[in-house]
């Protein structure tokens, strides 16, 4: 496989709607993850006591490497990607909804998805980059690069092309989610480590017979779209830049990430950017 998938990676350019001619090379925006990943690592190898670390207004916590990250990423994005294309980032002040509703693509980026990993040092912490694109009332991912530093390895996607993993030595494979029906036994079931809430524990026992994984940050996502796992149900809060690499990687793996209310694929930069609960799903076969 590796020669040619290679290849074809390399080749993805992705037009940036709305931005003239502008496009995007999807080699890019891997080589950014990278860059992004290489600002966190030499924080994460430093004594705990350097990282700087504060607690946010929301209780969430934040080091110096998720800011260092967050200036690589943006730099990189305004003067050389992409000058023009709007940054949603979680480290950077939201636009107001009224411009927002306004953009035709925009960049949706968690620079250090994963921080608590981060601290208790378990090296499941990633940097995720998506390309974003309005569809009549909201917006998808259309391009999106999930970069696991600790490990190398990069998954990436663009829509109508396909999901790759690039791994540290630079060979790329194709990602293929798992084909399944809901009423096979043993399916695995990504959930997580500290506590299952008793919605999450249902969804878990209405399967026959289910193993159970657990793995940090969008890592969960990335086991599905690898076709490691099945179902990966998160019946708790994360906001949009959790999420918009992630999906777009799952789904061109064959897999989809569907709103567990109205049983579509999770929406974009809505008036409140937080998302609703969601299920991950292979490629589910009823």
């Amino acid at each position: 496989h590796i020669g040619p998938l290679s290849r074809s990676m390399d080749t993805i350019n992705y037009g940036v709607e709305g931005h003239g001619s502008l496009t995007v090379k999807l080699t890019e925006v891997v080589s950014l993850a990278e860059e992004a990943g290489e600002a966190i690592l030499s924080i994460y190898d430093k004594p705990s006591e350097d990282w700087e670390k504060q607690v946010k207004s929301d209780d969430s916590p934040l080091t110096a490497a998720d800011l260092a990250a967050n200036k690589v990423i943006c730099d990189a994005l305004t003067s050389k990607i992409s000058p023009g294309v709007p940054i949603m980032s979680e480290e950077n002040k939201q636009a107001p909804y009224e411009e927002r509703s306004r953009w035709v693509s925009y960049w949706c980026i968690d620079p250090l998805d994963g921080t608590k990993e981060f601290i208790k040092r378990n090296g499941e912490f990633t940097v995720n980059i998506a390309l974003m694109q309005r569809f009549s009332d909201y917006a998808s991912p259309v391009l999106g690069v999930v970069y696991a530093p600790v490990t190398g390895k990069a998954y990436v996607a663009a829509k109508g092309h396909g999901s790759f993993m690039k791994s540290k030595d630079g060979q790329v494979s194709k990602l293929t989610a798992l084909t399944y029906s809901p009423k096979d036994e043993g399916l695995v079931m990504v959930c997580s480590r500290s506590h299952l809430d008793e919605r999450t524990q249902a969804i878990i026992d209405s399967y026959a017979s289910p193993k159970t994984t657990s793995m940090g940050s969008s890592l969960k996502f990335m086991l599905v779209a690898e076709g490691t796992a099945h179902v990966y149900p998160r019946l708790a809060p994360t906001m949009e830049w959790d999420t918009a690499a992630s999906q777009i990687v799952v789904e061109e793996a064959g897999g989809s990430v569907i709103d567990y209310e109205t049983n579509e694929a999770l929406r974009y930069c809505k008036e409140n950017l937080r998302n609703p609960f969601f299920i991950c799903y292979a490629n589910k076969r009823e």
